[in-house]
């Protein structure tokens, strides 16, 4: 086989704040035969998601960091170029963690197959994938929505959010979303079927959102943080439930917020409302997968449940998307088209 030369994005330099692109280096380096059982793989595309700003950094979390001079971590949808493992064959089509490359070399764990006839194959890194899956579990799990309910999600155009959004409908539910601007709110009203969407740039942001939800907010799907989190807190109702799923304001953050210490109002709303606020990772929930894929499929199939890319093309594209991304820029599920 001729040796092929890979380009990969590494970690350059820990970000304080913002990351920048000179925070990331492209390099381009020989490629090693992948060797007895191992597969060779393309990547087809590439997810870019707002966790990845947190293996950026030294500090503790869930999982390691990236450190510097690797490959930046991520999941990619791939073809199999040639493969030395059992089940999988040339031509074949897989999703998995193998990160911001054009090229890697596997033993298949961590790698599942993707059937192209079921959608397209890019889902497998947005709807049908972990944001998807992240959307389905932590609000059918967590958040136990009911019928005639108020759930509320931030970020609502985004591939988690909007996926939240859909199944609470499909649920029986009022559906409220908050996103970034006019276009996106109407998008998530006259497209995915929301009820209301509220723009979090408008000064008069609790207001709206009051106005939204005249009964209260039994479910808050918590993607963002900051003030959308302060505006939604004193609508919660008694037993309300939180899915803490994400708190991008806060990611770039480098000191806390200003001003008072709010910790106190939210341990004594916790208490006199008596709320459910969980953390989770979308890997907690992994035994929910099979009803996942079976309900997700079925719903996209029946056309009640809709979903958007935001394509980049080329490997080099992927830092300023990824920036762009936490700055909430993107308009559906951010992907870098890596090769065809």
């Amino acid at each position: 086989m001729t040796t092929l030369r890979n380009r990969k994005i590494v970690l350059a330099s820990r970000p304080a704040g913002e990351p920048k692109t000179t925070d990331f280096s492209l390099i381009e380096e020989e490629l090693a035969a992948p060797g007895q059982g191992r597969a060779l793989l393309r990547t087809l595309y590439l997810s870019l998601d707002p966790y990845m700003r947190g293996r950026m950094s030294a500090g503790a979390s869930y999982a390691p960091p990236v450190e510097i001079g690797n490959v930046m971590v991520g999941g990619a949808v791939s073809e199999v170029l040639q493969s030395d493992v059992a089940g999988l064959s040339p031509g074949d089509i897989v999703e998995g963690r193998t990160g911001w490359q054009a090229h890697a070399i596997s033993d298949g764990n961590g790698l599942r197959k993707v059937d192209p006839a079921l959608a397209p194959v890019s889902t497998a890194l947005g709807v049908l994938g972990m944001p998807g899956m992240t959307a389905y579990s932590g609000l059918l799990t967590i958040g136990q929505p009911k019928p005639g309910e108020t759930v509320v999600v931030a970020a609502a155009s985004g591939p988690v959010g909007a996926t939240v959004g859909q199944i609470a409908k499909i649920k029986g539910c009022r559906a409220v979303g908050v996103a970034g601007g006019q276009k996106k709110c109407d998008y998530v009203v006259n497209e995915l079927g929301f009820d209301a969407c509220i723009d979090h740039r408008r000064p008069d942001l609790a207001e709206r959102l009051k106005e939204a939800c005249p009964g209260g907010i039994d479910v808050y799907f918590e993607n963002v943080g900051g003030a959308v989190l302060e505006a939604v807190l004193p609508l919660l109702n008694p037993f309300a439930r939180v899915p803490i799923c994400g708190l991008i304001a806060h990611y770039n953050d480098t000191a806390p917020p200003p001003g008072p210490d709010r910790l106190p109002g939210l341990m004594m709303l916790a208490l006199t409302r008596r709320l459910t606020l969980r953390g989770f990772i979308v890997g907690d929930l992994a035994a929910e997968r099979p009803d996942f894929f079976q309900d997700m499929s079925r719903w996209i199939h029946e056309g009640r449940l809709k979903y958007r890319e935001d394509i980049v093309e080329g490997l080099e594209k992927a830092p300023e998307a990824f920036i762009g991304l936490l700055k909430g820029e993107n308009f559906g599920k951010m992907l870098v088209h890596v090769a065809s």
